[in-house]
């Protein structure tokens, strides 16, 4: 994570807020040969993050392990022209968040209801597309299926978060910033305009 407390300042609950709302990170956890990384989709359920691996991944077959979660979230690059001041130099602003903890197997009678609720909580931000559920497949298909996969959970030991948006700079480069960004409208990713947004006048 940046080292800037200026970045920092982001309480623990609106990191968790993030990390729930954004619901896909990348898992690492040390491998004898070194870091290994797999791209899951989660939920938090109290103080833990619920996933799901292939019996074939790697970090399946580790166990239990020290791990962290990184969850990215909106990022652009910043052109020090636009700040509007001199001796500025490029940078790039994002967010991310840090979930460190213990990764833990989790028996096979909590796959069901996981995967389920997994399915439940992003098929409900389609709406007003009716919920997709399980119970539609075949009978045997579902579960022939979870075979393939084990149930894990990340017991959350700390949380940290970047919210590097150009927190360290004037209001006014700031607001060079934005304009910048706008101006870019190939790029420019609305989600980062809008964070950076907060706090300054329109």
């Amino acid at each position: 994570m940046h080292t800037n407390p200026a970045f920092r300042q982001t309480p623990v609950p609106d990191n968790l807020a993030f990390a729930q709302a954004r619901g896909f990170g990348m898992l690492a956890v040390n491998g004898e040969t070194g870091p290994l990384v797999s791209h899951v989709p989660f939920l938090l359920r109290e103080g833990a993050a619920l996933i799901h691996l292939t019996r074939s991944n790697p970090i399946a077959r580790a166990g239990a392990a020290p791990a962290v979660l990184a969850v990215a979230g909106p990022d652009s690059y910043i052109s020090p022209d636009w700040y509007g001041t001199e001796d500025q130099v490029p940078t790039w602003n994002y967010i991310a968040v840090h979930l460190r903890g213990r990764l833990e197997p989790l028996g096979p009678e909590t796959l069901r209801p996981m995967v389920d609720d997994l399915s439940t909580h992003f098929e409900g931000l389609l709406a007003p597309k009716p919920v997709w559920r399980s119970t539609k497949m075949t009978p045997g298909t579902m579960e022939r299926m979870m075979r393939m996969i084990l149930p894990f959970r990340l017991v959350i030991e700390t949380v940290d978060g970047t919210w590097k948006l150009g927190q360290n700079k004037t209001p006014a480069q700031r607001m060079g910033a934005v304009r910048g960004l706008r101006g870019w409208a190939e790029r420019a990713p609305r989600a980062v305009l809008a964070a950076m947004m907060e706090g300054l006048p329109e």
